[in-house]
């Protein structure tokens, strides 16, 4: 056993749950809700793990302490949004503790909506309804006498449906087939979206307008499932994929590479022939849902290389 070696470790704290308050002279106040996961490593944890040796650890106790002092201290527009939130406590365990190599924070957040009474927001009630979770993960890392970071972002969670406009034909056929061809069908998926940035340097980063490009990849997300002609012609999910992580891709220059991963929740016409009732192909009106097994469609979208251009 003595003879192994450590091959990777990380250790830290992880589902410390805060909320941070902002409250405006003029009555106005906002919420941020977090669950934050924080993991230190470094060469200098290794015998923590091999000789039994503590010196050097940070408890995890701090780590969670260190979350919450942040909050507090921090101006409010260093909280209030998760990707700077990530890459301030990242940055403060690097520079604090000389012996660790790299942070890594990730935080959950599941926005509160402001509650509207008259199309008029109220300035501190909210409400939380079926809505997708955002994240983000910043890795901070020593080197040299500065700081890289490389920072990961998205959401999941946001189930969507259409009943029309998707398609799925002309696929591999053999004598392991039983599905039928289906030129129109009900589309449904639980999307999972990520995106990471170009930028490494801590600073520069934190200048991203990280909000702006959360809600315009949940717009393009939405707009290319219902609204984009691209995907009715070619309608498949890979298709639907592709035009949604391409427009991303367009519309924010900060964003390197967005991988989706979309589970195809099957909603099947429900046979009623026995009955003497149509309901298969273009008769089709009442469906059966079916969560497992069900198809579940992956990819990674970047742009070209520059000497592709």
């Amino acid at each position: 056993m003595e003879n192994s070696i450590i091959k990777s470790q990380a250790y830290g704290k992880d589902r410390v749950r805060i909320v941070r308050v902002v409250r405006h002279a003029d009555g106005w106040q906002e919420i941020a809700d977090y669950s934050v996961c924080v993991l230190l490593s470094g060469a200098a944890f290794e015998s923590s793990y091999t000789k039994g040796d503590n010196k050097l650890v940070v408890a995890t106790d701090s780590q969670k302490n260190t979350v919450y002092y942040l909050a507090k201290t921090l101006a409010a527009d260093r909280v209030m949004v998760p990707e700077v939130f990530a890459s301030e406590v990242a940055a403060f365990m690097v520079k604090k503790y000389s012996h660790v190599t790299t942070c890594h924070v990730k935080i959950i957040t599941k926005p509160w909506e402001r509650m509207k009474f008259d199309d008029k927001a109220h300035p501190h009630s909210f409400y939380r309804e079926g809505k997708e979770t955002r994240w983000t993960e910043a890795f901070v890392t020593r080197a040299g006498e500065g700081l890289t970071v490389k920072m990961n972002s998205g959401f999941y969670d946001l189930e969507v449906l259409k009943t029309t406009n998707s398609s799925f034909t002309d696929f591999w056929r053999d004598e392991l087939t039983t599905l039928p061809e289906m030129a129109d069908r009900v589309l449904s998926t639980k999307v999972l979206c990520q995106w990471t940035f170009v930028e490494d340097k801590l600073e520069a980063l934190q200048q991203t307008p990280f909000d702006k490009i959360y809600a315009g990849a949940k717009r393009n997300t939405l707009d290319a499932l219902a609204n984009d002609p691209r995907a009715w012609v070619h309608a498949s999910v890979q298709t639907t994929l592709y035009i949604m992580a391409d427009r991303i891709l367009n519309d924010f220059k900060a964003v390197d590479d967005v991988y989706y991963a979309l589970p195809n929740i099957h909603y099947f016409p429900f046979d009623l022939s026995k009955f003497g009732l149509k309901n298969l192909q273009a008769n089709a009106e009442v469906y059966m849902p079916i969560a497992d097994p069900s198809g579940y469609i992956t990819a990674t979208v970047s742009r070209p290389p520059k000497g592709r251009l």
